[in-house]
């Protein structure tokens, strides 16, 4: 019989890796401690999924290991905001749109965003149209416009 129709046993299956982003992968604090927890819960999934012998969650475990390890190597921890003057990463800014929504974001990296929980990624269009500005300057957001009210230091 040829190989060609023979399925593998003993080796894991390959999962393809996890895109990593071509931005810089700076960092908060609290950004760096996800990161480091996520390499543990992955690192110890990997390590449960070997005892079992447990080939799916091997290679599934070991993808995200791979992932989270290249994101703690390349994290580059931020200083934190000097002043409230200008909004800069680690800022928590709130803006007022012009439907009178007011909002409030911290400006935070890639791994740590979540807009639901109030966190924006700097590379996303509304955390850069915020950096460098300052309050009472006018945003672009989607298809209109929000005032900046307030900028804080977190």
């Amino acid at each position: 019989m040829s190989r060609a129709f023979v399925k593998e046993t003993d080796d894991a299956p390959e999962l393809p890796d996890r895109p990593v982003s071509e931005h810089p992968n700076y960092v908060t604090e609290r950004g760096l401690g996800l990161i480091e927890a996520e390499f543990e819960r992955y690192r110890s999934a990997l390590a449960t999924a070997q005892a079992a012998e447990n080939r799916d969650a091997i290679a599934s475990a070991s993808r995200e290991l791979r992932y989270w390890t290249q994101r703690r190597n390349s994290a580059e921890l931020q200083p934190k905001p000097s002043d409230d003057v200008t909004a800069r990463f680690g800022s928590r800014v709130t803006i007022e749109r012009d439907d009178g929504r007011k909002q409030t974001f911290t400006i935070v990296g890639e791994d740590e965003a979540d807009p639901s929980k109030g966190t924006l990624s700097y590379i996303s269009p509304l955390a850069s149209a915020l950096i460098g500005r300052e309050v009472g300057d006018t945003v672009k957001v989607g298809q209109g416009e929000a005032e900046i009210t307030k900028i804080e230091i977190r």
